[in-house]
């Protein structure tokens, strides 16, 4: 398979993470989530579909960058099972947020994202420092984003 299949199929699948979890955040906005007593720092609404769009792009090259090394060596692997684990958690925590409106479950959740991040961005830069690089806006913003999932937890419960 040429690069730029690679490339597009890993910007794709990031991207699609980012389909489903709006699938279950699209609905809730206006309705459940505008009526959230919010924390100080929560930007508004608008702005979370364009940070989470580059983010999951980033994440998609960061992606490309690990797996054109070869899929046969243990380390790239390793590396892009740790990123898919942590894709899934990404969605996962859309569906509990948004769609179960399960505030404290969230944010356990957000927790174990968290962690699943710092894993890829150790794993990738095992394989691609670039590709390292590329997660740190991300894990920046879900640090940012748990903030705000235990805000809003507290502010609601």
């Amino acid at each position: 398979m040429n690069n730029t299949l690679k490339l597009i199929i890993s910007v794709a699948v990031s991207e699609l993470a980012g389909v489903i979890g709006t699938v279950f955040t699209v609905s809730s906005i206006p309705t459940w989530y505008a009526a959230l007593t919010k924390p100080v720092l929560n930007p508004p609404a608008w702005v979370f579909g364009p940070v989470w769009t580059l983010l999951y792009a980033l994440m998609g090259v960061a992606l490309f960058l690990v797996w054109k090394n070869g899929f046969d060596r243990r380390g790239v692997k390793i590396a892009v099972g740790i990123f898919a684990c942590q894709l899934i958690l990404n969605t996962l925590w859309s569906i509990i947020f948004f769609g179960l409106h399960a505030l404290g479950t969230a944010f356990v959740e957000i927790i174990f994202l968290w962690f699943s991040i710092v894993a890829t961005i150790w794993t990738f830069a095992k394989v691609s420092q670039p590709a390292a690089w590329l997660l740190v806006p991300y894990i920046a913003w879900v640090s940012f984003a748990s903030y705000l999932n235990y805000a809003l937890w507290a502010l609601n419960s």
